[in-house]
């Protein structure tokens, strides 16, 4: 495996790059409010500016139908962009229409075009590989070089990601030869202690990582609301908590493989409980052993873990040589919930060796609670991209990089 790199394109000068990057931002109004995948694509694109090369860039943003549809739109995306690189940066309100085609033929060396929203044309998700295919010709045409440095969508057959990688030179940009070389080393070159910490709702979300890690890690962290998957499968009571029932058998056979292995699962001692699912929501702490005896009874329902394990958890973590986390322990958009995210994300910046920020809700969460990238050893901007490579699967926009 030997991933194509920038450095395999050869003399970029007067050439035309595109590159697909990943501008799935979140908007609120038009207005962008995380523009943290903007800011990791900068790198590479200065680095083909400074090499000589006129870039047009494409991503997607959003689920919109096949369709144009304003609110979806990457004008904002450009302006921003602009102001990133300090330089004027165009934009085209189509992908491969009549304005991409003008502004594109106008291009020169050093300037930047951002194409509107590759899935305004339904061809670019297409599950038929010749819409793909034309698609992917009409993005390419007047192009020297391909460049792929989306990592949110290396895990998509899609037109901009796979099937433009195979009509002109192709290879992967900074960021894309970056998050490949962390996860690798999550999978095959680990300082240990190795410490996994897995958060978010669902435990149906992390099925894949947690049964390819078992064998790799000396322990999982468990929190978010798929925790109360894993109390319930210890007989525990849960309250109105989040819970997926019909996971509770797969859950306690990795409870066993975990015992087995001598892989320690770390369950929270305590939770944050309220009474109901909202900001403002009375809550309290409790053990976890003692959920419904909270003042709400059954309607309790857990939101956050609690002080004990948050600290326990910071402690494991600092000790810890290899650290991957993907998803919150909490509701950390309500304040009141938002502590064993917040602790949990202090204890990675004070990790000795590799500290991962796996992405998504993950990423969203130290951005939004205010702590400094750089503070980390490595922050993904693919959650999904992310737990698919860590699942062993197998990633088309790497592959046909030379993966």
């Amino acid at each position: 495996m030997s991933l194509r790199t920038l450095d395999t394109l050869g003399d970029l000068n007067g050439k035309t790059v595109l590159v697909r990057c990943d501008f799935n931002v979140p908007l609120k109004d038009g207005v962008i409010t995380d523009d943290g995948r903007i800011r990791a694509s900068v790198p590479t694109i200065q680095h083909l500016l400074d090499a000589g090369a006129a870039v047009i860039t494409m991503s997607h943003l959003g689920r919109p139908d096949g369709a144009p549809d304003a609110a979806y739109s990457l004008a904002p995306v450009a302006a921003r962009l602009g102001e990133l690189l300090d330089a004027p940066v165009s934009f085209a309100s189509d992908t491969v229409g009549a304005d991409a085609t003008a502004k594109r033929g106008a291009l020169t060396a050093g300037q930047v075009l951002v194409l509107e929203n590759l899935r305004f044309d339904p061809r670019e998700t297409s599950k038929v590989d010749a819409e793909r295919e034309e698609f992917a010709e009409l993005l390419v045409q007047g192009v020297d070089a391909f460049v792929s440095d989306g990592f949110g969508v290396v895990h998509r057959k899609q037109a901009s990601v796979y099937e433009t990688a195979k009509a002109v030179p192709s290879a992967a940009g900074l960021l894309v030869a970056g998050e490949t070389d962390v996860l690798r080393r999550l999978t095959t070159d680990t300082q240990r202690p190795y410490t996994v910490v897995l958060g978010g709702s669902k435990v149906s979300d992390k099925l894949g990582v947690i049964e390819h890690l078992l064998p790799r890690v000396d322990r999982l962290l468990i929190g978010g609301g798929m925790l109360f998957t894993f109390l319930a499968a210890q007989g525990k009571s849960i309250g109105a908590s989040l819970c997926e029932t019909d996971k509770i058998d797969t859950v306690l056979g990795y409870l066993a493989e975990a015992e087995k292995r001598g892989v320690e699962i770390v369950l929270p001692t305590d939770v944050v409980v309220a009474e109901r699912f909202a900001a403002d929501a009375d809550h309290v702490t409790v053990s976890a052993d003692a959920i419904e005896l909270s003042p709400f009874g059954e309607a309790g329902m857990g939101l956050d873990i609690g002080p004990e394990t948050a600290a326990h958890f910071a402690s494991l973590i600092e000790s810890s040589k290899t650290v991957f986390w993907n998803g919150p322990m909490g509701v950390f958009e309500m304040a009141a919930f938002a502590a064993g995210t917040r602790t949990v994300a202090e204890a990675l910046t004070k990790v000795d060796g590799l500290g991962v920020v796996g992405g998504g809700d993950s990423a969203a969460a130290v951005r939004a609670l205010g702590f400094p990238e750089d503070n980390f050893g490595h922050i993904s901007t693919g959650g999904g991209a992310s737990l698919e490579f860590l699942e062993g699967k197998s990633l088309p926009g790497l592959e046909v990089l030379g993966w």
